[in-house]
């Protein structure tokens, strides 16, 4: 039987630490035997503070993951000098000093700092909140942080974005381990997706700067108004009063993007919002939000989101739309 130690850290986030027993203690062979067993352990032995109103008491000290086949490392909001400034306190330093060689380790959210900073992410690819992404990147340079994808298989070392994308992982190794059917077996029972398509960057809500500041203020608003319409570089630069290459320069300046960039990035919010509170087929969304057809938006889409507009509609969708369902929703 393969044995998971799983560490809790002060700090401590309950629904994180509580996915790997529940995936993999869901999954059985076909005689309905345990796959594996999963143990969670302190630093001490001693209860740990989560970030809720409660203290978790646990089974085992660090010892115990001198004698797993996986660690897991779920995120903490007390790793203090871990995520400040990438150094592992030096009982974490032993604890994980004490695993043995070829041990799997798995980290979940901002697990992924402490495996970093332990140097077991040097040159290797991985990812974490999309919030931490960009301190993950400062922190440890030699990181290859991928900000978009729900999780990054690098063989002996995983690590997932956020929240539920731990049981994204955990499903995945399952998967990896053991086959499709018994990971889809262990998602049916605990009702989750076997598999969710694209990644973190579906979930992300990117700030647009404020139309009230800036020499391009007053076009980006027009523009925002006529997202509908065919709006060329030349359209945009004479709103503007400008030349094509001045608009430019200005919208890299105080956007930090092309004006062309931008403007796909409003079409694809646009078309975010009328996924999820219309009706209104693929290809009527695509005009609306400016792409024409509904190959370019599904184009478009992808590339920013990582699904397709269905499939994003299937997630986010609010409930009837504007024109009371009356549009079907099929391509």
């Amino acid at each position: 039987m393969h044995r998971v130690g799983v560490l809790a850290l002060d700090g401590v986030i309950p629904f994180e630490l509580g996915v790997p027993s529940r995936i993999f203690g869901a999954a059985r062979d076909s005689s309905g035997a345990p796959l594996y067993s999963v143990a969670t352990c302190s630093l001490d032995g001693q209860p740990v503070r989560t970030d809720a109103d409660f203290a978790l008491a646990v089974g085992h000290d660090a010892t115990l993951l001198t004698a797993v086949d996986t660690v897991v490392i779920p995120p903490s909001h007390g790793l203090g000098p871990v995520k400040e400034d990438g150094v592992l306190p030096e009982a974490l330093g032993r604890a994980l000093a004490g695993v043995r060689p070829g041990t799997r380790m798995v980290a979940i959210c901002t697990g992924t700092f402490v495996l970093a900073a332990a140097g077991l992410l040097d040159r290797r690819p991985a990812t974490t909140h999309w919030r931490e992404t960009e301190r993950l990147r400062r922190l440890f340079t030699t990181v290859r942080v991928d900000p978009d994808v729900l999780f990054v298989d690098d063989g002996d070392v995983l690590t997932s974005a956020g929240a539920a994308a731990g049981v994204d992982l955990c499903l995945h190794i399952v998967r990896r381990d053991h086959g499709s059917a018994v990971a889809d077996r262990v998602a049916r029972t605990c009702v989750v997706p076997p598999w969710r398509d694209g990644g973190q960057a579906q979930f992300v809500r990117r700030p647009v700067p404020d139309p009230a500041t800036g020499g391009t203020a007053a076009t980006r608003a027009w523009a925002l108004e006529r997202l509908g319409e065919p709006l060329t570089l030349a359209a945009l630069a004479a709103h503007a009063g400008m030349s094509v290459r001045t608009l430019t320069r200005r919208f890299r300046d105080e956007v930090g993007m092309s004006p062309g960039q931008w403007l796909a990035q409003q079409r694809v919010d646009r078309a975010r919002h009328l996924l999820e509170t219309t009706d209104w087929p693929v290809d009527l969304v695509a005009g609306r939000a400016g792409f024409g057809t509904g190959a370019s938006l599904r184009g478009h889409f992808h590339g920013a989101v990582g699904v397709s507009p269905q499939t994003y509609r299937r997630t986010f969708r609010q409930g009837p739309g504007p024109l009371g369902g009356r549009l079907s929703s099929r391509r």
